[in-house]
């Protein structure tokens, strides 16, 4: 399977019919999953924490949107067996690992799954992100790395630019652009270390992401290709709000 980083928007991009088209074309052109394993931006516990491997209910984990936006099911099928092969690669990796068997998947990792597997019916585990530490995020993508032979899609889901304050604001923003060309060129060229460092190589890096939890996701990513870096593509690109997101999306392999 390839690995994958896909921006995965807020809840009202279940009404973006284009965007939401792109997300299901891309799905259509990989091949189908035996299960996904998920890194949202939208959790962060330390050490890394594996979620319910049965279906539970959704956390709408965000305030103030219209009713039916909390109305919205994904009952995908629970993964235990994906459970277990976590945990065994967590542990060889001398990586402790905890449980949440109540967490339901949140709004970063269902978003994304409505649009490109509706039917809800590919197993689902979400595995938290232990802490913002580059070096940390990248070692659970590489302890990761061998489901990516065994049916499974390791998916990354965040934004490469996320400020919240440009949202809406008239005119595409220089430095929206300026570091979408910087991750891109990185990506491209899978230079591991800049995007490691990327706070301090990257341009327009402190506005581009005030704080950086939906960047930490693509680090997931790429740990799970190191060693055997596969040419990335760009499945989806643009921007969304004018310009304070980045739909650039990335698949390797």
């Amino acid at each position: 399977m390839p690995v994958i980083f896909a921006a995965h928007g807020a809840p009202v991009l279940l009404d973006d019919t284009v965007w939401m088209g792109e997300l299901a074309a891309w799905a259509a052109a990989m091949p189908k999953p035996e299960s996904i394993l998920m890194v949202s931006a939208h959790w962060e516990e330390r050490p890394p924490a594996l979620a319910a491997t049965r279906t539970v209910p959704l956390v709408y984990d965000f305030y103030g949107f219209p009713e039916h936006y909390y109305r919205t099911r994904y009952p995908a099928p629970g993964a235990p067996g994906l459970a277990a092969r976590v945990r065994d690669l967590l542990r060889s990796r001398g990586i402790a690992h905890t449980e949440e068997p109540e967490r339901g998947l949140d709004h970063g990792a269902y978003v994304p799954l409505v649009a490109m597997y509706p039917k809800a019916d590919v197993p689902v585990l979400q595995v938290s992100m232990p802490r913002l530490d580059p070096q940390e995020l990248f070692a659970l993508g590489r302890a990761l790395a061998p489901l990516r032979d065994e049916g499974v899609l390791v998916f990354g889901s965040g934004f490469l630019t996320h400020n919240m304050r440009y949202a809406f604001r008239p005119g595409m923003p220089e430095w929206a652009k300026e570091f979408d060309a910087w991750a891109a060129d990185a990506l491209a060229r899978f230079d591991v270390d800049a995007l490691l460092d990327f706070r301090r190589r990257a341009p327009a890096a402190q506005t581009a992401l005030p704080t950086w939890e939906h960047y930490a996701p693509v680090l997931v990513a790429a740990g799970a290709v190191a060693g055997s870096p596969l040419a990335p593509t760009f499945p989806i690109t643009g921007w969304w709000m004018d310009g304070a997101f980045t739909k650039r999306s990335v698949q390797f392999g």
